[in-house]
């Protein structure tokens, strides 16, 4: 039923929404979702804010081109299946899309209106049309072409093999996709929390997935249950989509102290291993009382506001630069400092030291400033003489960064890599060997999932490409 004073469309003056969010001090003992979600009648008068403009601009700054304007606008018509179908034509995922990218460097940041009144709240209008079409049962799933009778593997369940999948198989092939974990969803499921992305959402648009055909298998480590070239036996093509999952270390003597972490193996416990729900979960954790996050990255804020939740005493975060050259999403840091996570800019550690029985008990930290820019564009960071202090701590989170497990690389003959074990590929997903794909943290070490979709999307097309040019052998 159309709603009642509905504003005329454009309304542009209208105070961009960001949507109710659970209260901090309620959310901090809890994992459950802290941004809420629009209303029916919240989306509606967000999407009047759209200018539909001619040009374009956020559609031309979406990595995966959704049809933001139209969209948007059918979301302002209370079409809300016509708006789900629309982003169905160029993204299978609007539910995760919606929640975990970072639309505030894209889509929002090229909206006109960002100035005067603050861009259209596109990411929360996108997950507000998933979550509404999910729960109301009117998911239209897009058409597949005939079949091509070609066979694709993809090897991750992550965004980036989830993207080819959903592209190569709406193009009428079979597609398999091979997860080394016991669920699906890469990162999705064992990197972000349930407070940020509910696997209620990833088990749902994968299962779109499985309905349009794909084929999904667990627990099989592609490198060691199965190799690449054995795939390319029995596949036209294969896509390499495992993601980055080796934990990068400080390097500093005391990392193997009892209580030191991986921001990898911590939120692996947290999030898939429901370490949180323990001893009803088999997985235990230890955090102590005080509690230190290295990083300043979307994965040290995780990793920080996980380690609150399991109400220590403290949780500080220590980085090496400013509050301004955090690549952190603007977001996530506002809400670790509303749940009273302690931020130490300028502040590394360079010792982690235990109490004679192997656990950790300080760290030793110095102050730094930032000096010339490095090879990033950003001010490189310099230790200052004389600054070291101690800080005491029970536990320590380690989230600077990962690459690729190289079973993969070390397995697959004339597969080429870079020196930091990423697998070397071009703009379309090309590797050194005929029908090898791949893209992703795999190629590009550690990244977003927009971009490992923006990736999965190019190597479809690629792939597509590449198995209508081929001579198809009976078998």
């Amino acid at each position: 039923m159309p709603l009642e004073n509905k504003p005329k469309k454009p309304t542009p003056s209208i105070k961009q929404n960001h949507g109710p969010h659970q209260a901090p001090a309620a959310r901090k003992s809890n994992y459950d979702e802290v941004a809420l979600g629009f209303s029916l009648e919240e989306a509606v008068t967000e999407a009047a804010r759209c200018l539909n403009c001619k040009t374009r601009p956020c559609e031309k700054a979406c990595p995966v081109n959704i049809k933001i304007p139209e969209f948007v606008d059918l979301v302002y018509r209370e079409d809300i299946q016509g708006a789900a179908s629309k982003i169905f034509e160029t993204s299978l995922f609007p539910a995760i899309c919606g929640r975990v990218c970072p639309q505030e460097t894209y889509c929002e940041d090229a909206c006109v209106m960002k100035e005067k009144f603050g861009p259209v709240s596109v990411g929360r209008l996108e997950r507000f049309v998933a979550d509404y079409v999910r729960k109301n049962n009117l998911t239209t799933l897009p058409e597949c072409a005939p079949s091509t009778g070609f066979k694709v593997a993809c090897v991750g369940s992550g965004p980036t093999s989830l993207a080819v999948a959903a592209e190569l198989r709406k193009k009428g092939h079979e597609v398999a996709v091979f997860e080394a974990l016991h669920e699906f969803g890469g990162v999705l499921s064992y990197g972000i929390p349930t407070f940020r992305l509910p696997r209620e959402v990833v088990k749902a648009e994968v299962e779109n997935l499985r309905k349009m055909g794909v084929k999904l298998f667990k627990n099989v480590l592609v490198g060691k249950t199965l190799t690449v070239e054995e795939l390319k036996r029995d596949f036209d093509a294969v896509y390499i989509g495992s993601g980055a999952g080796l934990p990068s270390p400080m390097n500093c003597a005391g990392e193997d102290l009892v209580g030191v972490y991986s921001s990898n193996e911590f939120l692996t416990r947290i999030n898939l291993m429901q370490a949180y729900k323990f001893p009803a979960a088999d997985t235990p954790y230890y955090i102590g009382k005080k509690v230190i996050v290295v990083g300043g990255g979307n994965t040290a804020m995780d990793s920080a506001r996980c380690a609150m939740r399991l109400k220590p005493e403290s949780v500080t975060v220590l980085y090496r630069r400013t509050r301004a050259e955090m690549p952190a999403r603007g977001e996530e840091v506002e809400n670790a400092m509303e749940e009273g996570i302690r931020f130490d800019f300028l502040t590394a550690p360079v010792e982690l030291e235990g109490d004679g029985q192997g656990r950790l008990k300080r760290v030793k930290c110095i102050r730094m400033e930032l000096g010339e820019p490095d090879a990033s564009g950003r001010r490189k960071p310099v230790p200052m003489k004389g600054s070291e202090f101690y800080m005491e701590a029970d536990s320590l989170v380690v989230a600077i960064g990962s690459s690729p497990n190289p079973i993969i690389q070390q397995t697959t003959p004339g597969l080429a890599v870079n020196k930091w074990n990423c697998i070397t590929a071009d703009a379309a997903g090309k590797t050194s060997l005929e029908g090898v794909y791949a893209g992703g943290d795999v190629v590009r070490g550690g990244a977003t999932v927009l971009l490992a979709m923006k990736d999965g999307k190019a190597a479809a097309q690629a792939m597509h490409q590449y198995l209508l040019s081929k001579t198809k052998i009976a078998r």
